[in-house]
């Protein structure tokens, strides 16, 4: 270096690790664990992540931002707030993802409720045989396959993903509704009202 160059630059801090969280958020396609986090951003407890994520979550709430920090699937993910939704859809111009039919819907339901369960059970719930909406959930990753049962043929026990819970925004399978949560069906009387 000569006297013209002037003095060198110092070097830059390293990034803190609320920003490696943030960094690591905003790069991954998907909901990323706690521990995963913690672990890639240095952070040496879970309970300090936990904070810096809250914070984070609490900063772009307070800011306004167009989207926010949630908790979903078992991990962490930032999401594009849904009033936002009709303007991302120009952009993309892409056909939209094909929607689940009402039966599809139905397996699925008994199969996140009741878990693990049998295709026999689900059949039984339903009323109707539902071998190809399994295949096709399955298909689709939002059912898996979760073992066998202990009876004479060891059939297959089914049980949802965490692509489900993500696709519904849950961040566990404790947080269905129940059917306390639910509105009561149209036309239906509630007692004593």
């Amino acid at each position: 270096m000569t006297p013209e160059d002037g003095p060198a630059a110092p070097d830059p801090a390293p990034p803190a690790p609320r920003q490696v969280l943030e960094a690591l958020l905003f790069a991954a396609d998907g909901p990323l664990p706690l521990d995963r986090l913690r672990e890639a951003a240095g952070v040496e407890e879970g309970r300090e992540a936990r904070d810096l994520l809250e914070g984070l979550r609490a900063e772009y709430e307070a800011s306004g931002r167009a989207f926010s920090l949630e908790e979903v699937a078992g991990g962490w993910q930032v999401l594009t707030r849904p009033a936002f939704a009709p303007f991302l859809a120009r952009l993309h111009r892409r056909p939209e993802r094909a929607r689940l039919s009402p039966a599809a819907l139905e397996t699925l339901a008994v199969v996140a409720y009741r878990q693990p369960v049998l295709r026999t059970d689900v059949e039984r719930v339903r009323g109707v045989a539902c071998s190809e909406m399994m295949r096709a959930l399955l298909e689709r990753d939002l059912v898996r396959v979760a073992g066998r049962a202990e009876e004479p043929g060891a059939p297959l026990l089914y049980g949802t993903t965490t692509r489900f819970l993500a696709e519904f925004g849950l961040r566990t399978l404790k947080d269905l509704p129940t059917a306390r949560d639910l509105p009561p069906p149209p036309g239906s009387r509630i007692a004593g009202a």
